[in-house]
């Protein structure tokens, strides 16, 4: 008996300490994006964020778009070889880049690369005490470090995304025409007669909600991190994991949203 009533008691715990995990995101997201609208935004600290996010982010989400492309129609040739249905490749590339592979994956490396950043840049910040500091100088810490970032991200992922939907149409046309013998125009025909502006629309949608997500957690990971260097890296690898896991889970409720019917 005694032992079924600690279970219980790590059970209550566990879940107390969701609900109040889950509540601090609440209130640190509500706090950041209200300063996102309130007067004198720091605009300076906005713009070198949108450069780092978007501009330096470009060469791994291109490559990684690509590749992607290039994979599924190879791929899907060999699958769809099997029934004779080799002219759906474009049809399949084009939808599958811009509804689910150009987002998820343009959110995933992000994630990686600008949610650790983020983290051990502000996690860093908290352990030695500049955050304090911030606070000691009448500098809201909130809209000198968060606002901006969830702004920036929110911005700059859509427009990443749409290279990557670039990118990874163009993977998918290079090996369908050089490799796998496509007609250049039958396959160009067949990629803009199935796409569909609401295909493109649900990824950029996607794109933005990624992005406030890679801020957010990244954000807040670093400015709750204690324990000195070894808890930066923890919230490093908190940041990096929340973040794809949360873009996972919310690309099929937003995928549900659009396409349920």
């Amino acid at each position: 008996m005694t032992r079924f009533l600690d279970f219980l008691a790590l059970i209550g715990r566990s879940l107390l300490s969701t609900c109040q995990s889950l509540g601090g995101v609440a209130l640190f997201a509500l706090a950041g994006l209200s300063h996102v609208v309130r007067p004198h935004f720091p605009f300076r600290q906005f713009g070198r964020h949108l450069v780092e996010i978007g501009y330096f982010s470009l060469p791994v989400v291109a490559l990684t778009a690509l590749f992607t492309g290039m994979v599924l129609a190879l791929q899907s040739f060999t699958g769809f070889s099997r029934f004779n249905a080799e002219s759906a490749i474009a049809s399949v590339v084009v939808l599958s880049v811009t509804r689910e592979l150009g987002p998820v994956l343009a959110g995933l490396m992000v994630a990686g690369r600008i949610g650790a950043a983020m983290a051990a840049e502000i996690g860093t910040m908290r352990v030695t005490d500049q955050i304090d500091a911030l606070t000691t100088l009448s500098t809201d810490p909130m809209k000198y470090l968060v606002a901006p970032r969830l702004l920036a991200a929110m911005v700059a992922m859509p427009f990443l995304v749409i290279v990557a939907d670039i990118l990874g149409v163009f993977g998918g046309f290079l090996v369908g025409t050089v490799k796998l013998g496509f007609v250049p125009q039958l396959y160009l025909v067949r990629t803009f007669d199935v796409l569909q502006t609401m295909d493109v629309v649900s990824g950029l949608v996607k794109a933005a909600v990624f992005g406030f997500l890679i801020a957010l957690m990244g954000t807040w990971c670093g400015y709750n991190s204690k324990g000195g260097a070894q808890g930066v890296g923890q919230a490093t690898t908190r940041a990096v994991v929340a973040s794809s896991i949360l873009i996972l889970a919310l690309d099929y409720v937003i995928t549900e949203a659009f396409f349920s019917r």
